[in-house]
């Protein structure tokens, strides 16, 4: 008889999903199976929980969803070397083809066949998943599990936040989602002077000033354009478009320095306009944020942790697995942080 385990799973096409016993997987070559303790609930498994346009274009039910997590190596395929039973591990969620021309390159993070975990393959919302060994990333014992289990999100944070230099600089962000509050956080934990921020959300836009926003921006209540004056600047030198929402987008490009910086990485929806004015005769440099470096971002984040990181600030929730439901729940009325799922019955109650 084979092995069942109990895992989320996108069952048919239409909203919500589902617990349910699936059969175990097993590694093959150069994969691993891990066992999973924590995982945390990502804004795309709130599109595939609501069945959104893009869910409905990308995502083939039935499948395991889920990409954000931690766990232990528990059995080891043919030829993987360098790891062992017992191992804590995350793991990249994007899984890459290794030959075409970015990959041979060292540009992984731009391969144009990547696959998603969770996405396009089963995913880590289960109490066992297989990964390929290249997408493991060791845990420190000093890095607690509720946080290594975000570690995928807090990669696209400083994916985006580290793409220009911040020291020293004028940074604006617009959206506090999840992934915009921990940018907030690194801009300011790497030295730069004003990080705004700008949401409609005022429980997010404090978590963002809890996790180090210099000010924070209602922008259904203010305009950003008279926080320009309240700092006493032209404009600001590196933005950050976290919300995918095109006035936000817009604000931001009317609020930037001349020879600014923006890095993209909320997703704007198909024929956003913007006033290309502002972006020729400013000057500004562009650039487009998806996933993370490999592995180089991973190193990073696993640093700033070991080094005084508050990214537990991100967290506001620790539940269950068996109140999914809740955490998706929480996620669609933007009243939380990070979700993080525990699959050990083993939550601490502080979290």
């Amino acid at each position: 008889m084979t092995a069942k385990m109990r895992a989320l799973v996108k069952a048919s096409a239409a909203p919500g999903i589902e617990m349910r016993d699936v059969p175990i997987p097993r590694p093959g070559s150069n994969e691993v199976l891990v066992k999973l303790e924590k995982t945390a609930i990502c804004g795309t498994d709130l599109h595939i929980y609501q069945w959104d346009d893009w869910a409905q274009r990308t995502i083939k039910p039935p499948l395991v969803i889920g990409h954000e997590f931690v766990g232990r190596i528990v059995d080891i395929g043919e030829g993987v070397r360098g790891y062992e039973e017992g191992q804590r591990v995350s793991a990249e969620g994007h899984v890459v083809c290794g030959v075409c021309r970015n990959c041979r390159a060292g540009k992984p993070h731009l391969c144009p066949h990547t696959e998603g975990i969770g996405v396009n393959r089963d995913g880590g919302f289960a109490e066992y998943v297989v990964v390929p060994a290249s997408n493991l990333w060791p845990i420190p014992d000093a890095i607690p599990s509720e946080l290594a289990a975000f570690f995928d999100p807090f990669g696209n944070a400083a994916h985006c936040a580290l793409q220009f230099d911040l020291v020293g600089e004028d940074v604006l962000i617009t959206g506090a989602g999840p992934i915009g509050i921990i940018a907030a956080g690194i801009a300011r934990h790497v030295g730069a002077r004003h990080v705004v921020i700008s949401d409609v959300n005022d429980y997010r836009l404090q978590l963002a000033a809890d996790m180090g926003a210099t000010r924070t921006i209602n922008v259904a209540r203010e305009k950003l354009t008279d926080v320009l004056d309240e700092l006493d600047i032209d404009g600001f030198d590196i933005g950050m478009e976290m919300s995918g929402n095109p006035q936000a987008f817009n604000d931001l490009l009317t609020c930037m320095y001349h020879g600014g910086k923006v890095a993209l990485l909320g997703i704007l929806p198909k024929g956003t306009g913007i006033d290309w004015d502002k972006v020729i005769f400013k000057g500004l440099e562009m650039h487009g944020i998806y996933g993370r470096r490999m592995y180089e971002t991973w190193y990073k984040t696993t640093q700033m942790v070991l080094t005084g990181f508050p990214l537990h600030k991100a967290m506001t929730h620790q539940i269950s697995i068996d109140d999914f439901e809740q955490g998706f729940e929480l996620m669609a009325h933007g009243e939380c942080g990070k979700i993080v799922c525990d699959w050990t019955g083993d939550i601490d109650a502080a979290a």
